[in-house]
Order: C-alpha cells, then structure tokens, then sequence
C-alpha cells in the first residue's frame, strides 16, 4: 500500500454550489481528487474555506461586470469535524475551525478534502476576514492566507491523524508547507524527495510575488536565511527581489511538473536549469460527462465509468443514438440560454462555444475582429453561447465582456450571440455537453492546458483551437476537430482573426453542411481522443512521482 499523500491546492472546485474556486486550476484540484479516489489512491486534500467565494457575477445590459458575496454556509455543504487548530500570528493567535468532505470514488474508495476555517469566535476581525475571498485582499492578505494554507494545512492534517508520506502543492499558493515540514525536522534532501510542485501557467498574475519583509513578518523564524538566495538561483526573473512562490517551491523541490508538453516547455525557460517534467492534465470522466452522453456510453461502451480508456472505442457508437444524446443536449442548453438572457437560438445552426475565465490573454473577443467578414460567413447559419468571469480587479478582462455584448448588439439580426452570467460547473457542463463546437484563442503558448476542451470533446463536442495547451498532443485537424493557425508563437491578433475566419467558412461550416452522417463521425473521433485526457490517465502519469515518496 502506498503511503499518503497530502494534495494541497488554495481553491478546488468539488460541485458547482460550493464555489471555492475561480477557474481551472480550482476545478482541475476537484478532478484530480475525483480521481485519485477513483483509482484507490491515499490521497488527502487541504484547501481554505472562503465564506465568501470567488464572488458572484452580474452583468448588465451592456455587459458591465460588477460582483455581489453571498455568504456561504460551510453547514450545507461540508461537516465540521470539531477540531481547531492554532497559528501564531503578529503578536497573536489566529484559530481556525477544520470542515471536511468525502469524495467516494467509482470503486467506493474514500478521499478526504479538508477546508480551513477562519471563522472563529476567538479571532479578530482581521483574522476573521482572511477567509472571507477567494484571491481577494491586499498582499497582505494574501500571504497570511497562504501561511494558513501551507503551515496550518500541515498542522492540521497531523492533528487529524494523517501521517503522510509525500506533499503534492498544486501551484505557489502552496509553498509554505514545505518550510513547515523543515521546521518539523525534514531535512532538505528529505523535503525535495517528497515533494512534488506543479506550476499551471506562464501568466504572471498566476505566481505571487510578496515582498521579503512581508513575508519575514508573517513567517518568521519559519522562513530560511537563504531564501532569497533560493529564489534567485531557481531562476526568478527579477534575481530574487522579491518572494516568488513558485521559485522558492521549485528550489527546495526536485519534482516539478507542468500541465501539457508545450506548457513544460514554456516553464523551463522560467526556472533555470531545473528539468519540468510534462503531464498533462485530464478531467473527471464521469463529472464531465453530461447524463444524455453518460447514458450512452453505459449502453455502447460498457465499464467507460471504471475504466475511462474504453472511450477510446468510441468508433462503437450508433449514428443514431448518438445524435439522439446530442439533440437532448442541445436542447437543454436553447432552453438555458433562453432562460437566463432571453435569447432565442435556432436548433439547426451551427452553435459555437465560449466559456472560460476572462483573462485577457484569452481573447475572448477575437472572432468579433471583424464583423463584416463574421456576418459573410455565418449569417443565419451560426450562433455564439459566451460565458465567463474577469477577476474582479481585471479591468482588461471585464472590458473584454464590454466588447463581446457591443459586437452581439451589431450582429443580432444575423447572428444570434448570447451571454450566460455568473459562469460555474453546471453552467460549464451545459455548455461544453450543448455546443456544435468549442473555440479556444488565447496568445499560444500562454494556455497552459485547456481542461474545457477536453470536457467539451469528452461530449462529442469537436474543438476549434489554436495549438494551445493540450490542443496540440490532441488535435488531428479535420478528423476530431480543427486547429486555428500554425502553431504562430508571436502574438498577431489580425493573423489569428482571419485564421478563425478562414476555418470557420472553408473547413468547419462545409462539414456541417454535409449532414449529421458526416458530423457523427467527427464527435465520435472526438470523443475517442478524450480517453486520452481523462483524470484517470493523469493520475497514473502522477504515480510515477508519488511511488518515489519514502
């Protein structure tokens, strides 16, 4: 038996409601404890409590973002376990309460997920509001929530009677539990042995950077003399000046891994010397599959739920019942759209999807680049189902929802465009079960992975990509879906405007014109190279770490 493993991650994303998460690193925690409990695997999960989320979103009728906090009631959602812990912190105590939840997995194993708890009657209301929001707060927030995260993280899980083996830090956030296992007697060897660190993205925005006073301030005599020294020979582009997270982790680790080939490659020119192992990352089959799609497969691909690889046999698949599955997804999502903007979509138009976190690197307004061209191509013939959240501080994101609801005002008449707010899981699964196909167009290489795709080709939803992320391992152009482009590194927003032009009007509305026979083929295709992607397939690439844990 193997020993357990602590999986430390600052959001996760489990089920829709508990919304602890922003986005694919949070959702992509959920899977990754899906199925580690799926496969058997001693895993245990740590993670934050925030009473109020990541926020909920709003839009107006010209697509001004603005965020409302309800309060979450860890009651409806989790058990509290009855256990506290205690942190020393600035001249004081900071408590807080242990919640937990099981996730079962397909074979009955269990896999606790614990979340802390700053809501306290014993704290300040400074304490009290470190476990208020999801990536909200000042630096110095921030880095106390990250102080909880890792030193209460490790504290708390020895306090419920976890004797682990081996830590697995899904990003920076995570990094102070290493220096908590350095204070508690591991030695450095030890620590870089059993410790496996996975960075998710090339974005700045996604590696905290805090000030060394800062953080002196809040660790103490946790933090190494030779810190700074650390970071600055793991490669850190500002030599050091500040805290990296992500280089601290990686100089006290010897596993790094990221998230998709091209995405190790990118990260081996931010750390150094230091190899980054590729595993790419995969979803929850049976999460992600929506119950019309998960029917079929039970029918047609008998043990899919045990074993995920079986939808590599999607060829299996009838015409017929697989149109049928599609037709009740579709319908499900018109039904959704109408519901939550009152726009009507027409069943028999090509339906292009849109949903992930608005960052702007995503350009998620790029297909409205040019609306002549966009109505030559597609008027009466497609239609566009957006959805997604800009960091509430991301004015550049919040403007690109800004642009998307002007464009749709222009191309109404022609081409209808709609808009779900407050993007979540269940709103991810609609749309990634519902849409005809799925566009993807961030500045490649800056999309680490790409788990909606995967989700979205799991459903028979053949992607449209540039060759981003996992797009590139998984695409066979014009077979399972489309690449947008050439594998271009330099940023060209007109180049890869024309190139989704071009794709749309000569490669993928032809095919939907040929008839569902002919698009049949293309979603079962789809779907096969989605047994590639599974959380399952990544979890036995993750073993190959975790076995090394003494």
């Amino acid at each position: 038996m193997m020993a357990p493993i602590a999986y430390f991650t600052a959001e996760i994303g489990l089920w829709s409601e508990l919304h602890t998460y922003s986005g694919g690193l949070g959702v992509l925690a959920g899977d990754h404890v899906k199925s580690a409990a799926d496969v058997g695997l001693p895993l245990v999960g740590m993670s934050l409590l925030y009473r109020e989320g990541y926020g909920r979103q709003h839009l107006d009728d010209q697509g001004i973002q603005s965020e409302t906090y309800a309060p979450i009631d860890p009651n409806e959602h989790l058990t509290n376990t009855g256990q506290t812990i205690q942190l020393p912190l600035d001249g004081s105590t900071l408590h807080a309460s242990i919640w937990k939840t099981e996730v079962i997995g397909v074979g009955g194993h269990v896999v606790p997920v614990y979340f802390l708890d700053t809501f306290h009657p014993n704290n300040s209301a400074e304490f009290i509001g470190l476990g208020a929001r999801l990536y909200g707060g000042d630096d110095g927030t921030r880095v106390r929530q990250e102080y909880l995260l890792g030193v209460g993280g490790v504290r708390a899980l020895q306090a419920l009677g976890h004797d682990f083996a081996g830590m697995h830090l899904n990003e920076g956030h995570c990094t102070f539990a290493m220096l908590e296992m350095l204070n508690q007697g591991w030695s450095r060897e030890e620590l870089a042995q059993r410790t496996l660190f996975t960075t998710h993205t090339p974005v700045p925005a996604g590696h905290d950077r805090f000030e060394w006073s800062l953080v002196d301030e809040v660790m103490g005599d946790l933090l190494p003399s030779d810190a700074q020294e650390l970071v600055q020979n793991a490669g850190d582009s500002e030599g050091g000046r500040r805290c990296s997270m992500s280089h601290l982790a990686v100089a006290l680790s010897t596993a790094v891994n990221a998230v998709s080939n091209l995405n190790a490659q990118v990260a081996s020119t931010m750390f150094g010397t230091t190899h980054i192992a590729p595993i790419t990352n995969g979803v929850h089959h049976i999460t992600w599959t929506s119950p019309q799609m998960s029917g079929l497969f039970d029918h047609h691909l008998p043990g899919w739920k045990e074993d995920p690889s079986q939808l590599g046999y999607a060829g299996r698949l009838p015409d017929a019942d697989l149109q049928d599955a599609r037709k009740v997804n579709r319908r499900i999502l018109r039904e959704l759209v109408r519901a939550s903007t009152g726009v009507e979509l027409d069943e028999h138009r090509l339906t292009i999807g849109f949903a992930r976190r608005f960052a702007t690197y995503k350009r998620a307004n790029l297909v409205f680049s040019d609306l002549e061209r966009l109505r030559s191509i597609g008027a009466d013939r497609i239609q566009f189902v957006f959805s997604g959240k800009a960091h509430p501080k991301d004015e550049g994101g919040k403007q690109l929802i800004r642009d998307i609801f002007a464009s749709a005002g222009e191309v109404a008449e022609d081409i209808p465009v709609a808009f779900i707010e407050n993007y979540d899981m269940a709103t991810g699964l609609a749309m990634t079960s519902g849409v005809d196909i799925w566009l993807n167009n961030p500045i490649r290489p800056l999309e680490a992975s790409g788990t909606s795709g995967m989700k979205a080709a799991m459903n028979g939803v053949p992607n449209c990509s540039i060759l981003d992320g996992w797009w590139p391992e998984g695409c066979e152009h014009g077979v399972n879906g489309w690449a947008i482009g050439h594998s271009e590194d330099e940023r060209d927003d007109a180049r890869d405007a024309e190139n989704i032009y071009n794709v749309l009007e000569h490669e993928v509305l032809p095919l939907w014109d040929e008839g569902p026979e002919r698009w049949a083929k293309l979603m079962r295709a789809s779907i096969a190279t989605s047994a590639r992607f599974t959380g399952t397939r990544m979890i036995s690439d993750y073993l190959h770490f975790y076995d090394k844990f003494a």
